[in-house]
C-alpha cells in the first residue's frame, strides 16, 4: 500500500460549457505548475475558443496563485502576450470555496474514487478521465516536469511586472487585469 509516486492535482472547469480539464503533476504545486496547466488547457481548446479575446479566471487565493505571487502574475503576463488574450483574475474571498465550482467538481471526483485503489499514475488519469460532470467527461493530462518551490520575481523585473497589472482600486489584490503587449510593426 506504500505508493512510490505522488501526484499533485490542478484543474480548470469552464463555467459556460461545464467542461473539465484536469492536470496532474509529479513534482510540486507551484505557480509554474498552474500556468503550465493553463497552457495545456489553451492548446487543447484554442481552436474552439478562437473568437475569445478575454479570459476571466476565477480562482482561490492559494499560496501558489495569489494576487501577491509575483511568479504567478509574471507567468500570466507571458501567457497573455503569447495568446493575445486579455487576462482578468478574480479571486474568491477566503473561506468561500463553496462558491468555487472546481471545488464541487473535485468533491464529486473524490467520491467517485471511493473504493478504488489509486496505485499508479495511469490509474489516476484513467479514473479521472472517466468521471462525468454534467454529462461531460474530463480531459486529463500529466505534467511530468520538475517544479521548484519559492521562485520569485524581484527588483526591476518586479517593478516592470507591476506596471503591466491593472489592479482594481477597490479590490487591489482580488481583481487584476493583464493586457497583452501590443506589437508595433
Amino acid at each position: 500500500m506504500c505508493s512510490k509516486e505522488k501526484l499533485v492535482p490542478g484543474g480548470i472547469l469552464e463555467p459556460v460549457t461545464g467542461r473539465a480539464f484536469l492536470f496532474f503533476g509529479t513534482s510540486y504545486k507551484t505557480s509554474d505548475f498552474i500556468v503550465d496547466g493553463l497552457h495545456l488547457w489553451w492548446e487543447e481548446r484554442k481552436q474552439e475558443l478562437c473568437g475569445v479575446k478575454q479570459l476571466v479566471i476565477n480562482t482561490d487565493n492559494g499560496p501558489e496563485c495569489s494576487g501577491r505571487r509575483t511568479q504567478f502574475l509574471f507567468r500570466l503576463t507571458e501567457f497573455a502576450d503569447m495568446t493575445g488574450l486579455c487576462i482578468r483574475i478574480i479571486y474568491y474571498p477566503p473561506y468561500h470555496s463553496k462558491y468555487n465550482s472546481i471545488e464541487r467538481y473535485w468533491a464529486g471526483l473524490e467520491k467517485s474514487w471511493n473504493g478504488y485503489l489509486l496505485d499508479s499514475v495511469g490509474t489516476v488519469l484513467n479514473r479521472a478521465g472517466n468521471f462525468f460532470w454534467k454529462g461531460l467527461r474530463a480531459v486529463t493530462r500529466l505534467l511530468d516536469l520538475p517544479y521548484k518551490k519559492g521562485v520569485k520575481v524581484c527588483g526591476e523585473e518586479k517593478t516592470n511586472l507591476e506596471q503591466r497589472l491593472l489592479r482594481s482600486p477597490v479590490l487591489r489584490w482580488w481583481d487584476i487585469t493583464i493586457s497583452p503587449k501590443t506589437v508595433n510593426l
